[in-house]
């Protein structure tokens, strides 16, 4: 996608609005007036009539905070809890987030926000990197399967904060074993299959290296080696 798609959901200070910017189009944003118009109008008190302005580039977008008084943020739905706030008077401050929410400070009982859906990321390809046959490889920090039982535990485990990044608390042993009792695969995980998966990701593939246990997998005693998987599982 070349440029930006701004979107403004109804109820959000004004009426529905999308948005269309190619790279070098510029939009500006506030409760506007007959001497200070914008493109994007947000009707609310508590907003300035040009609180700011929104730059397309050829990669990412510009965000200008053209208020003296509040700071605006922006979120990253998709990226469980990242966000940037945007000081006041800040001039042309580069979003990373390919889909951010930028939110407003309001008196409203619902934050005030809209939507920006960027340039798609480019990223270099892994085959190109080359490397010579005589150089070490690079380790992975933490080297994870992820069609391997354990990474549905780990995914299980992290499912409310990546959802929510409010505050919330850790799922337990049992509400694990219902989120993953549906049809598949794993539909008879029990318990104590899961207790032991959780160790196996804190003992082996989450733990720092002067964490790790320095005994061999064989040497652990036999009811933990029978029940923890010595590779992973499908």
């Amino acid at each position: 996608m070349s440029g930006i798609v701004i979107h403004l959901p109804e109820g959000n200070g004004g009426d529905a609005t999308t948005l269309r910017l190619g790279p070098g189009e510029r939009v500006r944003f506030g409760r506007g007036s007959a001497r200070t118009p914008v493109e994007l109008r947000l009707d609310d008190e508590s907003v300035s009539r040009l609180a700011g302005e929104i730059r397309a580039t050829d990669d990412h977008w510009q965000l200008s905070n053209l208020s003296a008084t509040h700071g605006y943020l922006v979120e990253n739905p998709e990226g469980a809890g990242e966000y940037l706030r945007v000081p006041p008077r800040r001039v042309g401050a580069p979003i990373p987030f390919e889909f951010s929410r930028v939110v407003l400070p309001s008196r409203r009982e619902t934050p005030l926000s809209f939507q920006v859906f960027a340039p798609d990321h480019v990223y270099l390809d892994p085959h190109a990197l080359g490397g010579g046959s005589w150089e070490s490889r690079t380790l992975t920090a933490y080297s994870l399967d992820e069609t391997a039982t354990y990474f549905l535990v780990l995914v299980a485990l992290c499912e409310p904060w990546l959802r929510d990044s409010s505050p919330v608390a850790v799922p337990t042993t049992p509400q694990v074993v219902e989120r993953l009792s549906g049809p598949g695969a794993h539909a008879g995980l029990t318990a104590r299959a899961v207790s032991s998966h959780i160790d196996y990701l804190a003992d082996e593939k989450l733990a720092s290296a002067s964490r790790r246990p320095r005994t061999a997998p064989n040497a652990r005693p036999a009811a933990t080696a029978s029940a923890r998987p010595s590779s992973p599982s499908p």
